[in-house]
């Protein structure tokens, strides 16, 4: 039985140093309601890589505006920053149904930017947050599964 306890715990250190590595959630935004995920990447790769995985799930990409440009061209500067705004109005739908006020908050923002280390972020408002701000009932599992989405796509956008 030890031997076998043993065995699991080495497999398991050996499956968890092998593979792709996922940046760890920062925690400083837990309960506001703003999920930060560190990236492995600079800003401009980890939002084209999110745009790519955006694609690839057939979502609509509204708009993609680098914030560090609009700055530049009023001669001011800014860190790397950069803001992807998407949906699927087959999701926000039901959301607004539920409580037409969550359309403030829709469609989906994915925030890029870099902090003043240069480390790189993606930062997205989290669900549960917009379901408790908006009061939505009823739609709980559209909740439930726009959060998978979203942290399958951060995780995916930041790894290395």
């Amino acid at each position: 039985m030890k031997k076998n306890l043993i065995s699991l715990i080495f497999l398991g250190l050996l499956i968890n140093s092998c593979g792709t590595k996922i940046a760890p959630k920062a925690q400083a935004n837990v309960g506001n309601g703003f999920i930060s995920v560190a990236s492995f990447h600079d800003v401009t790769v980890t939002a084209d890589r999110f745009e790519e995985l955006l694609k690839a799930k057939e979502l609509t990409i509204f708009a993609r505006i680098n914030h560090s440009e609009g700055a530049s061209k009023v001669g001011e500067n800014l860190r790397p920053t950069e803001l992807i705004i998407f949906g699927n109005p087959r999701v926000g739908t039901p959301l607004m149904q539920c409580s037409q006020s969550v359309a403030i908050d829709l469609p989906q923002k994915a925030l890029f930017w870099e902090d003043e280390n240069g480390k790189s972020w993606l930062s997205y408002n989290d669900p549960n947050y917009l379901a408790n701000r908006h009061q939505i009932e009823g739609c709980e599992n559209a909740i439930q599964k726009i959060t998978g989405v979203l942290d399958n796509l951060a995780d995916a956008a930041t790894k290395e």
